[in-house]
């Protein structure tokens, strides 16, 4: 029999070519794991449970086990361990001293999953959240940035307070690109394939011992996809993989690369992700009660939910979608409309034609359902439309996106006032201990006390930041810094290699940035309205700062633009010629490869976080957060979460929340007004220093940045807001409706066709009010209001008095109050309402008089089209 290395010296034997051999050829496959001693046995517990990604000490078990096998492995546990020999692994089975630290870690491990959290209420039916990607650790690389580390910290938190959350994702075979720059610096992608059988992954595996599987239905081609499971400390997330023999291989390759592929790839991702996850979840055992979609890309999940009600219960279309509607969850990131998925109805209709006739309804109906004017027939289908339409509950990720979401969606509620459009806001947090260097923490539960740790929802914990010497904190944060600078030396060194440069450029790393300067970062998606080139605007002033030897500066550069955003890149580009061109290479250096492992580097290790978006561009962003909790001071644009969180104490504002219409000034102004916090302000308070050496007022500002930002930006925070405010109330209303035998759906339908039908004939027929031309502050206002309501029951109807300031510059109403008007008496189907309320403001006053839905199984009244004003 000839080997392989024999055929492929012969290209062709019989006219079977080499690709067709490989094809016959039949492989028996199997797994192959560490054989671990006994001693050692926890150890793969704890690989295989993401909660080591926020437990340093139990990373430094498999540091101390192999370093070298930790630094291959890519700082990877499982794989790592896989490349421990079994002579280090018999002798770690009997190291006192090593196995003392292992049984100490499994302990608190144990202790952390059996142990009390906030919520202690039903797990029977669970919250599920849908996300398209998950930043959990470097060893899961399936993540691209702000939306993938927001979700895998909403995972983690969710563990620490006990949550009945699971998560439900895709599982991409390469991930999201390395990035890679050339000897010109312009950015190229490659994308490594993922090795899933040395990652914190495990198949689920059904009754009858085969790999757990569901199918969805692709353009009239079924799909198959297998589940996987992460463990997240308690929690669980869920990934589905379509890379199975099953496929045909453009099916396999849905799940090969996070946002890749065109058009057709994404909605086959969404599809899978939104109906496969249910269906997911149902195969599981999982009851998804409550569904909260992360962005619109899982707006599909919706429709298959409706479907199961109308297959299961013989529902109509409106009777699940009232069913569903109150126990959807739904979170914007995008703050202008180009970003929101949309579809051409070409594609709509290769995926969904059949749709219409499985919920029983037109068309024109179901892709009215993605549409802000379903009268358009040229409109495209938005998944953020869906999700709206879906959802009781919406929220942006700020304050000021909640502004402009409301703003931007208002279409949704024609003749609703912008504020009342029901977008609300949760702002964005992060995640303390995966976030926060291991040394600061180790500082931090020294002072802070077991309770830091044992339960991080007591926020008022960070107060006690003020017992923390300033020496300690210092030398804590210093010694973060060194170690920035030599990881950075060591990234310039491995781009400086790989591209080719000559050698007289190696010695320019070992000389890049001091220990000692004063460092900036930037560190972030390289896109244009980010403005990552900003401080580049007027190279004489910059330059007169980097190369100022008394008080150096320096800045650190480091992200990755999209793959088919030209001027993203170009902006990299940009960033690394200007250093060439004046010969700062050693002040002002870019890493290569933003990862998670980047991202904890420079945020515990920068002194200033800088962030210059293009107000209000920026939903919320999130890295200036985990760089506040260590101590590094902010310096941004009032935009996202540092337009509610900016104060004088804790770090220093671009501009006072201007926009512009014009760019090119907004550039010339914003660059000037960073360049001057930068000259009066940041480099003289930090070269301000004692006798002692230490910058006192600096650290004074670091410790009220801590304590503010480390109660108001924590994830725990965020997770007790969505619980609050989304996630009890949804639950709630799922097992009302459940126990009611989904009556109340029944009845929401029945009143809203009865609505529909009799709306156009409801009419306000005359506005009355005892209102003088001047009225004196405490007089009554009595308004009364003669509303025909046609065959409407007055208890089907919310009538409102509007009241408040009139604007100089309109006749709108503005901070209005509403007050319910009560029907006072009626001639047939004439009905008078009547409110009294007292006049408290001053001023320019006025009211008018509106009608709403009303119905107790509402979350709230506003619906589309449903308003009606005198």
């Amino acid at each position: 029999m000839s080997n392989l290395a024999d055929f492929e010296a012969r290209p062709q034997i019989d006219n079977i070519t080499i690709e067709t051999y490989t094809k016959i050829m039949k492989i028996a496959t199997y797994t192959v794991k560490p054989k671990l001693p006994s001693a050692l046995k926890p150890l793969e517990e704890i690989a295989r449970n993401l909660w080591l990604s926020w437990n340093f000490d139990a990373v430094q078990l498999f540091i101390r086990l192999d370093y070298d096998a930790w630094l291959k492995s890519q700082q990877s546990p499982i794989r790592a361990l896989g490349m421990v020999s079994q002579d280090r692994l018999a002798q770690a089975a009997k190291d006192d001293s090593y196995l003392a630290a292992l049984n100490e870690v499994y302990k608190r491990f144990l202790k952390y999953k059996k142990g009390d959290t906030w919520y202690r209420g039903s797990r029977r039916d669970v919250v599920a959240y849908f996300s398209m990607e998950y930043g959990m650790d470097v060893s899961l690389p399936i993540y691209s940035g702000g939306l993938g580390i927001l979700s895998g910290d909403h995972m983690k938190t969710s563990s620490d307070m006990g949550l009945p959350l699971v998560g439900i994702g895709l599982l991409y075979r390469q991930g999201y690109f390395k990035q890679v720059l050339n000897a010109d610096g312009f950015q190229q992608e490659s994308y490594p394939e993922n090795d899933w059988y040395n990652m914190p992954v495990e198949r689920k595996i059904g009754r009858d011992g085969e790999p757990l599987k569901i199918t969805v239905e692709l353009a009239g081609r079924v799909a198959v996809a297998q589940i996987w499971e992460v463990k997240v400390g308690r929690s669980s997330l869920y990934l589905l993989d379509t890379n199975i023999e099953e496929n045909a291989q453009d099916i396999r390759n849905i799940t090969a690369a996070l946002y890749g592929g065109d058009k057709e790839t994404r909605i086959q991702q969404e599809i899978l992700l939104g109906i496969g996850g249910i269906r997911a979840l149902r195969a599981l055992g999982i009851n998804p009660a409550v569904t909260h979609m992360n962005e619109g890309h899982s707006a599909f999940l919706g429709l298959e939910r409706i479907r199961e009600l109308m297959q299961e219960k013989g529902f109509t279309f409106e009777e699940a979608r009232e069913a569903v509607w109150p126990t959807n969850i739904f979170t914007t990131h995008t703050p202008v409309p180009a970003g929101n998925e949309r579809f051409d109805i070409g594609l709509m209709e290769k995926y969904f034609r059949s749709w219409p006739e499985i919920v029983g309804i037109s068309w024109k109906d179901f892709l009215a359902l993605g549409r802000i004017h379903p009268e358009d027939d040229h409109e495209t289908y938005c998944m953020t439309v869906l999700a709206l339409k879906l959802a009781a509950y919406a929220n942006g990720v700020a304050r000021l996106h909640g502004t402009v979401s409301r703003d931007m969606w208002k279409g949704l509620w024609p003749g609703l006032p912008l504020d009342e459009v029901p977008i609300g806001h949760v702002t964005n947090g992060v995640h303390p201990r995966t976030w926060v260097s291991n040394v600061m923490t180790d500082l931090l539960d020294r002072y802070f006390g077991l309770h830091f740790e044992e339960d991080p929802t007591d926020l008022a914990i960070w107060n006690r930041m003020d017992r923390i010497s300033d020496e300690e904190l210092w030398r804590t944060h210093e010694r973060r810094r060194e170690r920035l600078v030599v990881f950075a030396r060591e990234r310039i060194r491995q781009y400086i290699t790989h591209s080719g440069a000559v050698k007289r450029r190696l010695q320019q790393a070992e000389d890049a940035l001091s220990p000692y300067a004063l460092t900036l970062a930037f560190a972030r998606r390289f896109a244009t309205y980010k403005r990552g080139n900003l401080l580049l605007r007027d190279p004489e002033r910059l330059l007169r700062l980097v190369k100022d030897n008394e008080h150096p500066v320096q800045l650190i550069f480091a992200g990755k633009a999209h793959p088919m955003d030209m001027p993203g890149k170009e902006l990299i580009r940009e960033i690394l010629h200007f250093a060439e061109k004046y010969d700062v290479t050693s002040r002002i250096v870019f890493l290569e490869n933003y990862d998670m492992t980047v991202a904890r580097y420079l945020t515990s290790g920068a002194d200033v976080w800088l962030n210059t978006p293009r107000r209000p561009l920026e939903a919320s962003g999130t890295s200036g957060m985990k760089a506040a909790m260590n101590g590094v001071l902010n310096c941004s644009i009032l935009d996202g979460w540092w337009d509610e969180a900016y104060n004088p104490e804790v770090g220093w504002a671009i501009g006072q929340g201007e926009q512009y219409e014009d760019t090119n000034l907004q550039d010339d102004v914003e660059s000037k007004a960073l360049y001057d916090l930068l000259e009066r302000d940041i480099i003289p308070l930090f070269y301000q220093r004692g006798r002692d050496g230490l910058p006192r007022e600096w650290i004074r500002r670091m410790k009220a940045s801590m304590q503010v930002i480390g109660q108001s930006m924590s994830s725990h925070r965020m997770l007790m807001d969505y619980s609050n405010q989304f996630y009890f109330p949804a639950l709630k209303n799922y097992r009302r409706i459940v126990k009611d035998e989904y009556r109340e759906s029944k009845s929401l339908a029945a009143y809203f066709q009865r609505l529909r039908a009799s709306w156009d004939s409801l009419k306000i027929v005359a506005l009355e009010s005892n209102a003088k031309p001047v009225m004196q502050r405490g007089d009554s206002l009595t308004v009364t209001a003669s509303i025909d309501l046609g065959p409407l029951l007055p208890e089907e109807l919310l009538v409102e008095l509007y009241h408040g300031s009139v604007s100089n510059q309109s006749t709108d109403i503005e901070h209005a109050r509403r007050s319910e008007m009560k029907p006072v008496n009626h001639q047939g189907t004439c009905y008078q309402y009547q409110v009294r309320v007292e006049c408290t403001d001053t001023g320019f006053q006025g009211h008018t008089v509106r009608i709403l839905p009303k119905h107790d199984a509402l979350v709230h009244p506003y619906r589309s089209s449903f308003i009606k004003w005198a």
